[in-house]
């Protein structure tokens, strides 16, 4: 599961480091037409290799028959829930981290890149670690617990290093190394917690819960980007990364495994 999960980090550094420097260059008609290339290109890799298995005897009706629903699962529910809340943070470094390098700390096209790349290289090791590691420990919900409160921990020095930036300007060249950290560790956790998920639903109902909390994710998704605007126009950027901070810290309790 979490080697999954580096797919999408692993896009993301791609397209950090390429497409910047591309729209600075040949324009986003370029931009977009590299897109659609390699969108041309995984649409033939999916008709190429992905292919329904042999069903081999009748295990697979057993499978999909076996353990309760996973919508009337509460532990579903909450790690759910978890997932949503601890990608608002997530959300709003991959959305919003290069406009406010570039607007806030005055960084140019290449520093971040390499500070979305940073976030996204990170995030692939990190998930593909962790699934390792408490695969081997059996430790999933302190581990989700720890990343929950670590990348808290992460946003407040953040918000921190924004509100005394404008009195300290030495500060200022120490803002990305803080933003890839609080980016790294809020986005570390996505193969355990699916995992945990996974495991809670039981193998029959892995699609179901998987897609519950996918849709809480893309809730962040929808919701992060109107938000933020007004974030700024009323408390400007310690707000926002304020807010990050509160999102993952109400997403500490909720791992937390019921007596």
């Amino acid at each position: 599961m979490s080697i999954r999960q580096t797919a999408v980090p692993l896009g993301g550094g791609l397209g950090a480091l390429v497409l910047p420097s591309l729209a600075l260059g040949f324009g986003f008609t370029a931009v977009f037409g590299l897109l659609a290339a390699v969108s041309a290109l995984l649409a033939f890799f999916a008709w190429r290799w992905l292919h329904e298995p042999p069903a081999q005897g009748g295990g697979h009706a057993d499978a999909t028959a076996a353990g309760p629903a996973p919508l009337r699962n509460i532990e579903v529910w909450r790690i759910s829930i978890a997932i949503g809340l601890l990608c608002f943070p997530q959300v709003a470094v991959l959305t919003f981290a290069s406009l406010f390098l570039h607007d806030f700390a005055g960084m140019g096209t290449m520093a971040t890149s390499a500070s979305l790349a940073a976030v996204q290289t990170g995030a692939m090791a990190m998930r593909v670690w962790s699934g390792l590691f408490t695969d081997r420990h059996g430790n999933r919900r302190p581990f989700l617990r720890l990343c929950s409160a670590l990348s808290a921990l992460a946003f407040a020095v953040l918000w921190l290093f924004v509100v005394t930036a404008a009195r300290q300007p030495a500060l200022m060249a120490a803002l990305p190394v803080v933003l890839v950290v609080a980016g790294i560790a809020v986005s570390a956790w996505h193969g355990v917690a699916y995992t945990e998920l996974a495991t809670l639903a039981g193998p029959g109902h892995v699609g179901t819960a998987l897609s519950l909390a996918n849709s809480f994710v893309f809730v962040g998704f929808c919701l992060v980007p109107i938000a933020i605007p007004g974030l700024l126009h009323v408390w400007s950027w310690p707000g926002v990364w304020l807010a990050a901070a509160i999102c993952a810290l109400v997403a500490w309790p909720i791992f937390l495994r019921p007596a």
